[in-house]
């Protein structure tokens, strides 16, 4: 590949550690029509690799306050800042809105060209993790991890510590969503898994419970009975739905809400869901649309939080790959048996 053109105002990047996400194994998989599954924004050809850290190689001349050498992660989310959602607080909602790894050529390639107000420092990781290689490695985990910050703490404006919280579905913003419910304060946190591997990687992140609900089914329970369960009666705070599953998953979530519980929606799926509004009105529950990571001090806080060992991640990296096996690693990724996959430049 050529090396990208790099812009006044940008800045270009090596990539040292790029998470592979389900958004990216779901540019693989196919409908039984043969449509792409991923629901979102996308244009073609493009280089897949949105979850990244890297090293600043170059900087246009319009750039200030980055050099090289710094250690840097980066939004994915490409606002423009003059639309009226953007204007509005809403950069995640931009009208002109771009996606690096799907729009735009994104970071499983050996150099990326990136716009300077999207990039964030990571040296202080370096200094947390004792090494540039787990820092970087900790940067690539910063995206998801702002996804479910964002989610739950800009959107939703989090719960009261001493609330309970559940996460369906322990991908890796599923992990991140336990992660910071525990830094948050959250009393018990449940979480809903089928994968082995993922089940024990939850309780490394933070749940103190991880339940099979295909399991729960056999024994002829739900998890919204093992929710009120846990909870002694009480219901959960705050449920995240990080499953993209929400026709099975939100019926559980409403039927186990505390009073002015909150459901957060952070999983994509192209589906209805079926909803009983009565329990939003007695419980004066709600529920909380999200997507993307952009705005709000969302990267920095989630940096600063990671520097000061607030939360660690990396214990969910289960494979590494070099760049050239890139292929190979998404379809690694396809099996969902990892945590996350992570591919080295």
């Amino acid at each position: 590949m050529p090396q990208p053109a790099l812009k006044p105002n940008e800045v270009l990047i090596k990539p040292r550690a790029c998470g592979v996400c389900g958004s990216d194994v779901h540019f693989y998989e196919t409908d039984g029509q043969g449509y792409m599954l991923y629901p979102g924004l996308t244009k073609f050809p493009v280089i897949i690799g949105h979850e990244f850290s890297g090293e600043i190689v170059e900087v246009g001349r319009e750039v200030r306050d980055l050099k090289p050498g710094d250690m840097v992660t980066c939004e994915e989310m490409i606002w423009c800042g003059e639309c009226t959602p953007c204007r509005n607080s809403y950069p995640n909602q931009c009208e002109r809105l771009e996606e690096i790894g799907f729009t735009i050529d994104g970071a499983q390639a050996e150099l990326i060209a990136v716009g300077a107000k999207y990039c964030w420092k990571i040296n202080a990781l370096a200094e947390r993790y004792g090494s540039a290689d787990r820092a970087y490695e900790a940067g690539a985990l910063t995206e998801p991890t702002t996804v479910a910050y964002n989610a739950m703490f800009t959107r939703a404006e989090g719960f009261r510590p001493g609330g309970h919280v559940t996460v369906f579905g322990t991908g890796p913003i599923g992990f991140a969503a336990i992660a910071l419910a525990r830094a948050a304060g959250a009393a018990k946190i449940v979480a809903f898994e089928v994968s082995p591997v993922r089940t024990e990687l939850a309780k490394k992140v933070g749940a103190d419970v991880v339940l099979n609900p295909v399991e729960l089914q056999r024994r002829g329970t739900s998890p919204r009975e093992a929710i009120m369960e846990l909870t002694e009666g009480e219901g959960a705070a705050m449920h995240v739905e990080a499953a993209g599953a929400p026709a099975r998953t939100i019926p559980e979530m409403e039927a186990s809400l505390a009073i002015g519980g909150k459901i957060v929606m952070i999983g994509r799926a192209a589906e209805r869901a079926p909803v009983y509004l009565e329990h939003f009105q007695t419980h004066a529950a709600q529920i909380y649309g999200a997507q993307g990571h952009s705005g709000y001090g969302n990267f920095p806080n989630v940096i600063k939080l990671m520097a000061a060992g607030r939360i660690d991640l990396t214990p969910i990296i289960t494979s590494r790959f070099s760049l050239d096996k890139g292929v190979e690693a998404i379809q690694k990724a396809t099996k969902r048996e990892d945590g996350k996959i992570m591919i080295k430049g």
